[in-house]
């Protein structure tokens, strides 16, 4: 699945059975709570802290693909193209760090 299609399909899910999207507060603060969920899995997999009982059931891939749907729903609230959006900071990256990160001794 492409970006755009991620879009359209998200769209059409919202339509189909969201009713209607929430508003984009809303959805932002949606996406900084599923961020925080993610957060949690990382610290308990790669960190110091070990899994609580509540949280043995989670995964990452779960949380990922939650905080993509509600970046998804934001981008099409707002009249993103998430496509072009990429590609655009993409080169930006690129043309800013070209040589930064191959320079960059703390990264050999």
């Amino acid at each position: 699945m492409t970006i755009a299609e991620a879009q359209r399909t998200v769209d059409e899910w919202i339509k189909t059975y969201g009713v209607r999207y929430f508003n984009e507060l809303t959805n932002m603060v949606l996406l900084t709570e599923e961020v925080g969920e993610l957060a949690r899995i990382i610290a308990r997999k790669y960190g110091e802290q070990s899994f609580k009982e509540s949280d043995k059931d989670t995964d990452m891939e779960s949380e990922m693909s939650d905080i993509l749907f509600v970046l998804i729903c934001l981008a099409n609230q707002t009249n993103v193209d998430l496509t072009k959006a990429l590609a655009k900071n993409l080169e930006k990256k690129t043309n800013r760090d070209a040589t930064r990160h191959l320079e960059n001794k703390k990264l050999k």
